[in-house]
């Protein structure tokens, strides 16, 4: 296990899934700049390890994150604009490495999740939720606005419920979430680490390769040209195929047993 100042990176199945835990539950895991730090540090270093199949995040406590700290925006209304910009590209940053980290995280949303917090659900691959948890992206009724996070939120949720969640920063349930795209499952609070683990065993028992491969084409392909596209896609295919994940996968589909991945995650 590694501790951070605000959070706690573990690993289970022989180091293939990390678990990333943000632990300020007495401010509801309020993002400052610590917290921030922290999770940009842990992500960047995981990103590295091509051990994993995924990593999950989430909360301490009763809540995921309620966004932005209290203190940290009293204090940000000191800063000049310069120094509140610099501050704004370092949250930037973290959504950013979430968002582009090379293989699926999965969001274990164990409570509520405010502004910087529905940020960090949007930039995740897959969002499970407890049907109990509440959303909002309030930052209006401070007189701010979603800005940092609205390119990873309007992703996921598009320009028509931004255009009402964001106006009006009304809260909203587990189940509207659900509906508008933000979120991918909603379940029970007792149901909750089931959904996650079953998520796990989906990720483990895909190539770890073709894994990354897959988000990125997820991540990317969207904002292609025709033709990049075209060949982006074929050449991965192709390097796919050749790879010695590919040819282990389609053997071991011939043979009529578990890719060699499989079986090493469960040994």
């Amino acid at each position: 296990m590694t501790t951070y100042h605000h959070i706690t990176v573990t690993y289970s199945y022989q180091d293939r899934i990390a678990t990333v835990t943000l632990r300020r539950a007495a401010v509801h895991n309020a993002l400052n700049t610590q917290l921030i730090q922290d999770l940009t540090t842990a992500f960047t270093t995981l990103s590295s390890d091509e051990r994993l199949h995924g990593v999950i995040l989430t909360g301490e406590g009763p809540s995921f994150s309620t966004g932005a700290d209290i203190v940290m925006m009293q204090e940000a209304t000191t800063l000049t604009a310069e120094q509140n910009f610099t501050e704004a590209l370092r949250v930037a940053d973290l959504f950013e490495t979430i968002n582009t980290f090379p293989c699926p995280v999965i969001a274990r949303v164990n409570g509520t999740a405010m502004g910087g917090g529905v940020g960090l659900v949007a930039v995740c691959d897959i969002a499970i939720a407890a049907e109990t948890v509440r959303f909002a992206l309030s930052e209006v009724k401070l007189g701010v606005a979603p800005a940092v996070i609205s390119p990873y939120v309007i992703s996921k949720i598009g320009e028509s419920y931004a255009r009402v969640l964001f106006t009006t920063g009304e809260r909203f349930s587990a189940t509207r979430a659900h509906t508008i795209g933000l979120v991918h499952a909603v379940v029970p609070p007792d149901k909750l680490d089931d959904a996650v683990g079953k998520a796990v065993q989906e990720l483990l028992s895909s190539a770890p390769q073709a894994l990354r491969a897959c988000k990125k084409l997820a991540l990317t392909v969207g904002q292609m040209s025709h033709e990049d596209a075209r060949r982006y896609t074929a050449e991965t295919l192709a390097q796919l195929r050749t790879s010695a994940e590919g040819q282990e996968g389609l053997r071991a589909f011939l043979e009529k047993r578990k890719p060699g991945w499989i079986t090493a995650s469960h040994s």
